[in-house]
């Protein structure tokens, strides 16, 4: 217990701190270009602590569906504990990155959006030097540091969610959505419209994901949480599975890839019209298992995020033969204390959002549900209190029992708040967690 305790300390304590680092950053003087110019530039998005490359994975469905290529939008990806690397480094990285996408695309900038902790990364590399300042035509801060002026000159909108609405930054365009959470605002339609006219001068055709049906392509990363290290060698099988059960296909998966130090995995060619199961296999062959819903179109931004077995999040995670363990994602906000207004998460009929589980308060974006104390019993009355510490997560104490092969279907549904009482479920087997976990992913956008 004193190592976790103390590895749970450890990560918070970073978080946060990166979090309060959010409203201290340093004004510097103004660069002269605030023109605009029509052409598609290179977009580059900076994640916040906690985050991924899959804060923008919705963002870029939206660009994509209309009229960006996929080889224009890029992520930038950093150990957002600072672990493993500096402020200093993250920046240098962020340097390279733009340095490249202008290269690769001929462009003379790029747009470059930053999210929380990601507005700080952003603003201190606009601020560090005209140099850098010069390469980026727009920046779009979404809900972190403010700013006594623009950043290092560089015409910026800014886009706040529910909080403090005097938040500003001087000189920029500041649009409010009073309404909406904090990853909410980042993933969601509004701002996608607000930044879109803002780097293009025109409207979306659609703040949509447009189906694009028959062949897809997919890839993305492995990476283990929230070092967003890759997870090196581990492989990837890629399953076609019945959606009604989630029981997989053939004897065969449909593509293997072996995982390096960056975590990069694919083009997997597959198609809107299936279900499937991403796989991965740690070296000790204990397994992570990955579903969702069905993939709209082509997606270059999947991140499977993970822990080597017997480390970070995985220490939390109680395990046995007799019952399955989940992480069930939404990169916006899980509500439990909304009434009318809350979403509903589901697991075999249970509703596991509660005021005490998922606070709106609490920004909860990832569920972990397991058998708490391994006692065979359900109980929703309380948060797991390591998890719950954590920024934007929560655990539940929920029995599902498990087998070796899997024999049952665990039945997963989400009504959102604002889906209009339409529900999505994703059906998955009930894999002995004593060497599985399941991660089941819900669309943001639903």
């Amino acid at each position: 217990m004193t190592r976790i305790r103390t590895a749970l300390i450890a990560v918070a304590v970073t978080l946060l701190a990166g979090l309060v680092a959010l409203g201290d950053v340093a004004p510097a003087e103004a660069h002269g270009d605030h023109g605009r110019r029509p052409q598609l530039r290179p977009v580059i998005f900076v994640h916040g602590g906690a985050g991924s490359g899959a804060q923008f994975q919705t963002q870029a469905l939206r660009l994509t569906s209309n009229g960006y290529p996929a080889s224009l939008i890029a992520v930038h990806e950093y150990d957002s504990t600072f672990g493993t690397n500096t402020m200093a480094e993250v920046q240098a990285g962020l340097d390279h990155l733009i340095d490249d996408m202008r290269a690769r695309t001929g462009a003379d900038k790029v747009d470059l959006l930053g999210h929380s902790l990601g507005t700080a990364v952003s603003q201190g590399y606009l601020r560090s030097s005209p140099e850098r300042a010069a390469k980026v035509a727009h920046y779009v801060n979404i809900d972190g540091a403010t700013g006594a002026d623009l950043p290092g000159g560089v015409p910026t909108l800014a886009v706040w969610g529910e909080g403090n609405q005097a938040r500003t930054i001087v000189g920029a365009t500041n649009v409010y959505f009073p309404d909406q959470s904090h990853v909410q605002v980042a993933t969601g339609p509004q701002t996608f419209a607000e930044f879109f006219k803002y780097f293009t001068g025109r409207a979306p055709r659609t703040t949509q994901v447009r189906p694009q049906l028959g062949r897809i392509k997919l890839s993305g990363e492995a990476n283990l949480f929230p070092s967003n290290q890759g997870a090196d060698l581990a492989t990837l099988q890629i399953w076609e599975v019945n959606g009604r059960t989630g029981r997989r296909r053939g004897s065969q998966p449909k593509a293997t890839f072996d995982i390096g130090p960056d975590g990069a995995w694919g083009p997997f060619r597959a198609s809107s019209h299936k279900d499937y199961e991403f796989a991965l296999v740690s070296p000790d062959g204990s397994t992570h298992h990955f579903y969702g819903q069905r993939f709209r179109r082509s997606d270059h931004l999947i991140r499977l995020l993970t822990s080597n077995p017997g480390t970070g999040l995985d220490l939390l995670r109680e395990k046995s033969d007799r019952h399955t363990t989940f992480t069930i994602v939404r990169y916006k906000e899980w509500w439990g204390d909304q009434g009318a207004g809350s979403d509903v998460l589901a697991i075999d009929g249970a509703n596991v959002l509660n005021a005490a589980t998922a606070p709106r308060t609490k920004r909860v974006n990832a569920v972990f549900a397991f058998d708490i104390g391994s006692d065979g019993v359900t109980d929703l009355s309380k948060p797991h209190p390591g998890l719950f510490a954590l920024p934007f997560l929560t655990g539940v104490d929920v029995f599902v029992r498990a087998a070796e092969p899997p024999d049952a279907t665990v039945h997963l549904t989400m009504t959102a708040r604002t889906a209009g009482g339409r529900s999505a479920t994703v059906n998955v087997p009930n894999w002995q967690s004593s060497r599985n976990h399941i991660t089941v992913q819900f669309r943001d956008f639903d």
